[in-house]
């Protein structure tokens, strides 16, 4: 019903930036939530930053003060900018939404993956 698709991982150096994108299927402001996760090799998937309808938005402890989360309503897509990156910020992340009414629901993407390695 809703599809997510990501874009913008890759190999980035420790101390460097990246940005990732989301684009999803419908529109937006029909998304009560949309954000991102990551599951790194043996580990379990884990909360990266989410962001509301209404803006409102919660982060990692681990990414405070890094990493950014942030919504374009108009390319209804969410946009994480890294930066600083590390090592331990290597993992699969995957784009995250939960619908409201029609499209009430979970939904996940394909997943990208980001390397931080020198």
């Amino acid at each position: 019903q809703v599809q997510l698709e990501e874009s913008g991982g890759g190999l980035v150096q420790p101390g460097g930036s990246l940005e990732l994108s989301c684009a999803a299927s419908v529109n937006i402001v029909r998304l009560k939530v949309m954000g991102w996760y990551r599951q790194a090799p043996g580990k379990q998937r884990e909360l990266v930053a989410t962001i509301t309808s209404s803006s409102t938005t919660n982060y990692a402890d681990f990414v405070t003060g890094r990493f950014t989360i942030s919504r374009d309503n108009v390319r209804d897509s969410v946009v994480l900018q890294m930066n600083s990156l590390k090592p331990e910020d290597t993992a699969v992340y995957y784009c995250y939404a939960e619908g409201y009414r029609h499209y009430k629901g979970d939904y996940w993407g394909q997943g990208t993956q980001v390397t931080v390695s020198s």
